[in-house]
């Protein structure tokens, strides 16, 4: 696209849009309904992952990890020795396939490794989050029992507390 026609369609938009006319607006979501970072949990509800959810993504990870590696990679002999014929010959040609072949490589064994990354996270992550929900509520029920201990209204004024067990001392009448 020409620069002049840029500024042309710029022109029209800014026309459009004083105008009152609809129009399209690029590079902006649409404001979202549900709420955005700032709006309350319970307003747009929890986010919950299962095994199999996990377990789905792991294994789509796989099959593209698998399928790159079988269909994506080339063969660097033949590509090395395209490249240096090439090159022996004269033909600037020769010099850029290689390079074009050395940056697929980087590239490519970048993206399996992202593949390998996902697949092998997906694996864990349930038994992880899973550890880590049992640990909080250890935590939360260590609390309220330590918060039922000081609180005043488990037992009449003057009882024993019955969260520190039995009472050693006998009930005056």
């Amino acid at each position: 696209m020409a620069w002049d026609e840029w500024e042309q369609l710029k022109t029209e938009a800014v026309t459009r849009q004083q105008g009152g006319e609809t129009h399209m607006q690029l590079n902006q979501l649409p404001a979202d309904p549900g709420g955005g970072p700032t709006s309350v949990p319970s307003q747009t509800g929890d986010l919950k992952v299962t095994q199999h959810d996990l377990a789905k993504i792991g294994s789509h990870a796989h099959t593209l990890y698998t399928q790159l590696w079988d269909r994506a990679r080339l063969s660097n002999t033949s590509v090395d020795s395209a490249a240096g014929d090439l090159t022996q010959q004269g033909f600037a040609l020769g010099s850029g396939l290689q390079y074009v072949s050395n940056k697929w490589d980087v590239q490519l064994n970048s993206l399996l490794d992202a593949c390998a990354h996902i697949s092998n996270h997906m694996q864990v992550t349930k038994k992880i989050h899973a550890g880590d929900e049992a640990y909080i509520l250890r935590q939360m029920s260590s609390i309220d029992t330590l918060d039922a201990g000081f609180d005043e209204r488990v037992g009449g004024p003057g009882d024993h507390n019955p969260i520190y067990g039995p009472s050693d001392k006998p009930k005056k009448n």
